[in-house]
């Protein structure tokens, strides 16, 4: 065990995985001066820059050189800077990338890692704060994962590179300089397992990403009024853990779902929705979904503090569901 960032977490995840296979490279803008975040500092020293690939600023240019490279064979790593700049290459994304396989019989394959750092970043405003996760977990073909913890970014980011399916990487901004104890050296996880955060008995919160850390604290404040929540980190949006989701609200009867992105058709409604089926007349409460307005995101500390979810949020939730009463 070693303590390290999310940020060097996931970079040794990528240096291991290009030591290991000469068909891993990254490409992106900046990469040579290490990323926007120093996400890739030291790695063109490292593999030189054949392999940590500087490109011009064209994010559709990017993605489809990376797709046609892992369509012969290779595995790109690609760098898209910010989630909100990866729409300018939606269309190869979407269109191409995550349709290959079917539209080819299976004959080809896009093992390809698209990384976009999501989520509200202190006054970045509405251009570069966006998280748009949903979005891709709408789309057949592509896998979507979004660590929340310097371990996952470590071992979710080994498993996105391994995956033979091109996988949408989602990393929280405000978690590059996250640091806790990190094993590089434990076995593969499976791409769509939850984790348990903490085990309790009295209502199941469901989280990923950033806001993971607001429905830990939730859990901690409520453990001092004797309310013993369940955290379940759901980590890949697509696929996901389904079971892990139902079966731990059957067991507390609660589910309270919170997640940074627009509440309004956001995958929390997909989960609520999901558990509500299954659930049908066994649940104690009403689900409770916890996300932002749809509202852009202000440059202004006050405003754009107005659309985060925080642990406050998330306990009186956990509250209401119990007693019935809002507070």
């Amino acid at each position: 065990m070693t303590a390290m960032t999310y940020l060097e977490a996931g970079k040794q995840a990528l240096a291991s995985a290009m030591r290991n296979d000469p068909m891993v490279w990254c490409v992106g803008e900046d990469l040579g001066r290490g990323g926007v975040f120093g996400q890739y500092r030291g790695l063109q020293e490292e593999f030189g820059p054949r392999r940590v690939a500087d490109a011009p600023i064209s994010e559709a240019c990017i993605m489809g050189a990376a797709l046609g490279a892992a369509l012969v064979g290779t595995r790109p790593v690609v760098e898209m800077r910010f989630s909100d700049f990866a729409l300018c290459a939606v269309d190869e994304l979407v269109n191409q990338a995550a349709k290959a396989r079917f539209m080819f019989g299976g004959q080809c394959r896009a093992p390809m890692v698209v990384r976009e750092p999501v989520g509200m970043w202190r006054s970045s405003a509405g251009q570069h704060s966006q998280s748009l996760e949903t979005w891709y977990a709408h789309i057949p073909g592509l896998v979507v994962a979004c660590p929340a913890t310097p371990q996952d970014n470590h071992d979710l980011l080994a498993a996105a590179i391994r995956c033979d399916d091109p996988v949408v990487y989602m990393e929280h901004k405000n978690l590059w300089g996250l640091e806790a104890e990190v094993d590089t050296g434990r076995g593969p996880v499976e791409l769509g397992e939850a984790r348990l955060a903490k085990a309790g008995t009295d209502a199941t919160i469901v989280s990923w990403s950033a806001t993971l850390h607001a429905a830990s604290a939730a859990c901690e404040a409520l453990a001092g009024e004797g309310i013993d929540a369940e955290l379940l980190d759901l980590r890949c949006l697509w696929p996901w853990d389904k079971t892990a989701v139902i079966e731990s609200t059957r067991r507390t009867g609660r589910l309270i779902i919170a997640h940074e992105a627009v509440s309004v058709a956001g995958f929390g409604a997909e989960v609520a929705a999901t558990v509500a089926e299954r659930l049908h007349g066994q649940l104690k409460a009403p689900i409770r979904r916890l996300g932002a307005p749809r509202a852009q995101i202000a440059y202004a500390p006050n405003l754009e503090d107005q659309l985060r979810v925080t642990s406050d949020m998330i306990a009186a939730a956990v509250r209401e569901s119990i007693t019935g009463v809002r507070t």
